[in-house]
């Protein structure tokens, strides 16, 4: 392991063992207000939001507008994918870069794909590959600027603000924590950048020769549950990070904005992310054999119970509750076997599907009768069944008349 790793896994270590004294070491002094224990994070701005719904669960600063570095280059992404299919062939533009910018290496007229050029920009947070897929996308950098800006304001990103698709340093190139976690949720929906993020490396086998290149987010590396996203850094932004994680469905994106170091960065998004999965309990909202539904059956009476076929348990976290909807019929026909399955209890979680029990049938129902039908029928049909006997009746009523008459007029005939 690298000695920023090392440094990385230090400082995340001393950040647990510091909030760890807090809660069980010394007392605090008389007068000191109680403090819920937080994240322990020294970024100047921060946030920790559901990947899912788009809640803060905390923040520090996070609508504060500061410059990004290279986390400008997930809105250079957004649009692209927005704009150019991933397989088309591009030639590499002509970039002028400095000594110390991150690049790919293209060579002018290079053919590349869109999908490589993504992995360049997000893994290697290639300047090259962000200047290439601005000038495919829009013509010019200074159009495709203007997309990034018209994206930004459609998605609501009301702290943010675009002069460069690279991240380079300018007062005009700005964005939040908040906002930044808005962009990288709506990003982590489209499966094929989701993969980008989350990959440690990759083999871009659109370029000749093919080339193996391996992400400089060492986020990645700190527990499998990361699952990306971006890093960046100028002298004037400071170390900046975005980082997600996902935990049995819980998905959560940190943000930190100008951390002191290059660690610091890593263990505060770290700390961010482990903070948050560890505010989840699990819950049992679905019990086996517990009762949701009771049909009524069919011609023989009686109702059957649809009971859970297992039990289902959910991560919230306090204040929220979980929901169950249920799918079941109202009426059943025999015969059923006993743990047949005739519906469903889905739970959900703030809108969210959290998952599906099976609801089965809590005894046996025998096939009705010809008794049982013939009675259920007429118990069904009451009304029906009422009106055709009087209308028969009166029918009956009539016909004697009419034959009453009939009778009485052969009975003057024949006089």
């Amino acid at each position: 392991m690298s000695g920023r790793r090392i440094g990385a896994f230090l400082a995340v270590l001393l950040g647990v063992l510091a909030v760890a004294g807090a809660a069980n070491g010394a007392k605090p002094s008389q007068g000191a207000k109680h403090r819920v224990p937080g994240p322990h994070v020294l970024a100047k701005s921060w946030a920790l939001v559901d990947g899912r719904t788009g809640e803060v669960l905390t923040s520090h600063a996070g609508n504060e507008r500061r410059l990004i570095a290279s986390t400008t280059k997930l809105m250079t992404a957004y649009v692209a994918m927005k704009d150019l299919p991933l397989k088309k062939i591009v030639h590499a533009q002509p970039f002028e870069y400095e000594y110390g910018d991150s690049v790919m290496g293209l060579r002018p007229g290079q053919r590349i794909s869109v999908h490589d050029l993504l992995r360049g920009l997000i893994m290697l947070s290639a300047g090259d590959a962000a200047h290439t897929l601005a000038i495919e996308s829009a013509g010019t950098v200074k159009k495709f600027v203007g997309q990034m800006n018209r994206y930004a304001a459609a998605l609501g990103l009301t702290n943010t603000h675009y002069e460069n698709p690279i991240g380079l340093n300018s007062p005009r190139n700005y964005s939040s924590a908040l906002d930044l976690a808005t962009l990288t949720e709506e990003l982590l929906r489209i499966p094929a950048f989701a993969k980008i993020a989350d990959a440690r490396e990759a083999t871009l086998r659109s370029m000749r020769p093919v080339e193996h290149i391996h992400s400089i987010n060492e986020l990645l590396e700190m527990a499998p549950w990361v699952t990306g996203v971006k890093t960046g850094h100028t002298w004037k932004a400071g170390y900046v990070m975005v980082g997600s994680g996902e935990k049995k469905g819980i998905k959560l994106i940190a943000v930190d904005i100008d951390a002191p170091t290059d660690e610091t960065r890593f263990s505060d998004a770290f700390e961010l992310l482990r903070w948050g999965f560890g505010q989840y309990h699990r819950g049992t909202a679905i019990k086996k054999g517990e009762e949701f539904a009771s049909p009524t059956i069919k011609y023989s009476g009686g109702e059957l119970p649809l009971v859970a076929g297992h039990s289902l348990t959910v991560r919230l976290r306090k204040g929220q509750k979980a929901e169950v909807t249920v799918d079941a019929p109202a009426k059943v026909t025999g015969p059923i076997p006993g743990g047949a399955r005739l519906g469903t209890a889905t739970v959900t979680v703030n809108g969210l599907r959290a998952g599906t029990v099976p609801l089965v049938a809590g005894r046996r129902i025998p096939a009705a009768s010809g008794f049982d039908k013939a009675r259920g029928f007429a118990g069904e049909h009451t009304v029906t069944l009422a009106i055709a006997a009087c209308a028969i009746l009166i029918a009956v009523l009539l016909l004697g008349a009419v034959l009453r008459r009939i009778r009485r007029g052969k009975r003057v005939q024949s006089k």
